[in-house]
């Protein structure tokens, strides 16, 4: 896959952003929304539903990212503590890559795998960037 350098050099950044900024140390703790949603699902169990053992590249107590290979293609898999991390995260994401968005959550691959993913998934498919008006979300 062409663009797994790109996605493993953006989980490292991911990485880094979360290692820089300010907050409790500690592991990440999956609490109820405040939103009314159901509790956020962690990597693994989102990771877990589409048959996969994500191999972690951050864990950190506000972001955490794991790598999974299946049958259905190569993927990251990111949960956050917060939608204000969320969205500084969707704020840095990068512009050419889709993204499957859920409740405190993110998947990035390619188009390909995120349509197989979404099947198991749910979430929104974001095609472009979210920054822009002209932004497509599949839901």
């Amino acid at each position: 896959m062409t663009t797994l350098p790109r996605l493993a050099a953006f989980a490292l950044l991911a990485g880094l952003v979360a290692g820089c900024s300010s907050g409790s140390g500690g592991g990440y703790v999956a609490a109820a929304g405040k939103q009314g949603h159901a509790a956020p699902l962690t990597v693994e169990q989102l990771s877990a539903k589409v048959g996969c053992t994500p191999k972690m590249q951050v864990n950190a107590a506000e972001i955490r990212t794991g790598y999974c290979k299946t049958p259905d293609g190569e993927f990251f898999v990111t949960t956050f503590k917060t939608q204000a991390g969320k969205d500084a995260w969707m704020d840095a994401a990068p512009e050419y890559n889709p993204h499957l968005v859920g409740n405190l959550w993110t998947v990035l691959s390619s188009r390909k795998v995120l349509d197989l993913l979404k099947e198991r998934l749910g979430g929104d498919l974001h095609l472009t960037d979210h920054r822009t008006k002209q932004m497509k979300t599949i839901g």
